[in-house]
């Protein structure tokens, strides 16, 4: 089975505020960015996250899709919608020092978000699928990618995910292959 994990397009931001699993509006140009999306036809089944920011591609591209709350991007909790400089220095400083396991407050830590993919992904690999695209974020899909590559989460945010691509693995009984990265 092949799992296409496409990051959505990007989002329109110029007060540069923290968001993961709120919702934040598309640009006025968003139509231009869906246009560059390459998909494949021959998807089994389509999963995407809740947030407009998926939910518009699968819409604009007429694909019938399953709303999947596993690949919502990571909880910021209280800092949602703040500025990134607003965040007070007491609050930030301990989840730079440990971002995979300390929660932001009322969010969570990269660590329970990599428990939600691996959870998603156990079960659409129960499914028996062929081929399945994922509409997500970043988050996700350095997380599915952690877990195939098994690399010090540490390291997650050293990932490139760039907006409006796809992230191909192939999962097999012998385990799981990173096909490829940011790929049209």
């Amino acid at each position: 089975m092949e799992i296409h994990f496409l990051r959505h397009t990007p989002v329109h931001n110029p007060e540069n505020r923290c968001y993961g699993k709120s919702d934040i509006s598309l640009p006025d140009n968003y139509l231009e960015h869906f246009g560059r999306i390459k998909l494949d036809t021959d998807y089994d089944c389509v999963f995407s996250s809740p947030s407009e920011r998926c939910t518009k591609i699968a819409e604009h591209f007429g694909l019938k899709y399953t709303i999947d709350q596993r690949i919502t991007e990571l909880n910021f909790g209280d800092w949602e919608g703040k500025k990134w400089i607003e965040i007070p220095q007491n609050e930030i400083d301990p989840w730079y020092e440990d971002f995979v396991y300390y929660p932001t407050k009322n969010g969570e830590s990269l660590y329970d978000l990599r428990l939600r993919v691996k959870e998603f992904i156990r079960t659409v690999k129960e499914e028996k699928h062929t081929k399945v695209l994922v509409i997500t974020h970043a988050g996700v899909i350095r997380s599915a990618i952690q877990l195939v590559l098994d690399f010090p989460m540490k390291n997650f945010f050293l990932v490139d995910c760039q907006f409006g691509k796809k992230t191909i693995i192939a999962y097999q009984e012998s385990g799981a292959k990173l096909i490829g990265i940011n790929l049209d």
